[in-house]
């Protein structure tokens, strides 16, 4: 390349580059035009509140046990587990 064309993209991508500032600022704009006020969030309490024995009770059965009644009569179809 000769030094004109070096010169000439030198010159391109400056333009470029401040042209995309001033634009990228004209689209996003400043931080403080786009303030926004937001509720404030109340601290949670350390305080724990023992659960109702009726909803969790001891002696309930699991659910995530698995429970097998007999022998199963069909065999799974990709084989023994």
């Amino acid at each position: 390349m000769k030094k004109n064309d070096i010169a000439l993209l030198i010159f391109i991508v400056s333009v470029t580059a401040v042209l995309t500032y001033f634009v990228g600022r004209l689209v996003i704009g400043e931080p403080k035009a786009r303030s926004v006020m937001v509720e404030t969030v109340t601290p949670i309490s350390p305080d724990i509140t023992q659960p109702s024995p009726s909803v969790f009770n001891k002696d309930a059965i699991n659910p995530t046990v698995p429970i097998t009644i007999g022998k199963p009569a069909n065999l799974p179809p990709f084989g023994p587990n």
